[in-house]
């Protein structure tokens, strides 16, 4: 066989890898349930923000503006929340039987173009639109486009994005257990690490020490990754305390987020409120997991759960700007309405004309690059 041969078969085999289940590991099935309650966070946020969090677009407090709803709305905070409970499920999922490089790769595929298109679109829409407010630098859009700008101390082109920080973080830790192979008994042991350190680091009050561990939303992941191996296997002892116990920290490490909250305006940050929300993210999960849920299907919830990522990346500065720009010729429920309905339809553009191809592209790329190198690494361990 040839060199190019074996570079070829090399490029066929890693792209099969990036493309589908590895052998000896069972398909991964999709929950419909999942992208309907993936739905329901994105949603959660965007309502919240259009009418709670930000003070400025409407020409007045946003509360003031709202306020039959904001009572209401203005706990969609706590969609965040439940995005990490679903990525700490979807994730532990994902990487399962697979390698670290067909893990690294599934992660960089399924971030990277919508986020690419996200950080470019925000920051020229918003500087067309906003009187006042230029494009942004170049070196500060730059950094920005590898999703670490927040480690790097460089502000985000849209405020949402300091989520996908704390997300890449999860993942670097994922990647760890990848590298050694997911089994039960490891990721048990990874989420009681997780957890103790997080609890530990809490109890210092350290703050420096509570970012380190991410305690503020590690319990959040945990739940997640504790929910998977309930609906992999089956409900133990073990796995139900670990629950719980995630729940508990979760709610103490709510603490800080309501006080930021509270900055905010007269709702959000009421202790009963924010339990019985977080109870009901929890129980929701918990009858997935249980698979109690499971008669709740359709082609529709798979395909609301593709908008659900471009979505959250594109609604809120582009959303206030274009709020601004209108509030005082559209009353304020068609405008928000009507809003919510573009960025849903932006969000299908986004997917079906960035997304997919971007995608399909740079795993091809990937698998390319991954194949030339190790066969490059094989080339030198023959001589």
């Amino acid at each position: 066989m040839t060199s190019a041969d074996r570079l070829r078969r090399n490029n066929e085999e890693q792209l099969r890898e990036l493309s589908g289940p590895e052998l000896g590991r069972p398909p991964i099935s999709r929950l419909p349930v999942l992208d309907g309650l993936r739905l329901i966070a994105a949603l959660m946020v965007v309502v919240y923000h259009y009418t709670y969090r930000a003070p400025g677009p409407w020409g007045a407090h946003t509360a003031a503006v709202f306020s039959d709803v904001a009572p209401v709305t203005a706990y969609g905070w706590l969609g965040v929340q439940l995005f990490f409970i679903i990525s700490g499920f979807v994730i532990c999922m994902s990487a399962w039987g697979r390698s670290l490089s067909g893990f690294a790769v599934s992660r960089v595929v399924r971030l990277f173009p919508a986020y690419w298109f996200g950080v470019l679109a925000t920051a020229t829409i918003v500087a067309a639109l906003s009187p006042g407010i230029s494009f942004p630098p170049i070196s500060h859009l730059l950094v920005n486009l590898t999703m670490v700008q927040a480690g790097l101390g460089v502000p985000d082109i849209d405020g949402v994005y300091w989520t996908l920080w704390i997300e890449l973080r999860f993942y670097v830790l994922m990647a760890i257990l990848a590298w050694r192979g997911l089994t039960y008994r490891r990721v048990v042991a990874f989420c009681l690490i997780w957890t103790g350190a997080s609890a530990a680091a809490a109890a210092t009050g350290d703050l420096r020490l509570i970012y380190i561990v991410d305690a503020d939303h590690s319990p959040f992941f945990v739940a997640g990754m504790a929910l998977y191996l309930i609906y992999r296997f089956k409900p133990t002892p073990t796995l139900m305390a670990l629950l719980a116990v995630s729940y508990g920290l979760g709610l103490w490490r709510l603490a800080p987020t309501l006080a930021a909250v509270g900055t905010l305006g007269p709702y959000g940050h009421s202790w009963p409120e924010v339990i019985a929300v977080t109870t009901c993210l929890f129980a929701a999960m918990t009858m997935v997991a249980l698979r109690w849920l499971s008669w709740i299907k359709g082609a529709w919830l798979t395909a609301a759960g593709t908008l659900t990522y471009p979505l959250y990346l594109i609604h809120q500065e582009i959303g206030y700007a274009i709020i601004a720009r209108l509030h005082d010729d559209i009353p304020r429920w068609p405008l928000t309405v009507s809003l919510v309905l573009v960025m849903l339809g932006a969000a299908w553009l986004v997917h079906r004309f960035v997304e997919r191809p971007v995608a399909a592209l740079l795993k091809r790329g990937l698998a390319a690059g991954l194949a030339r190198t190790h066969h490059r690494i094989t080339v030198i361990r023959q001589r």
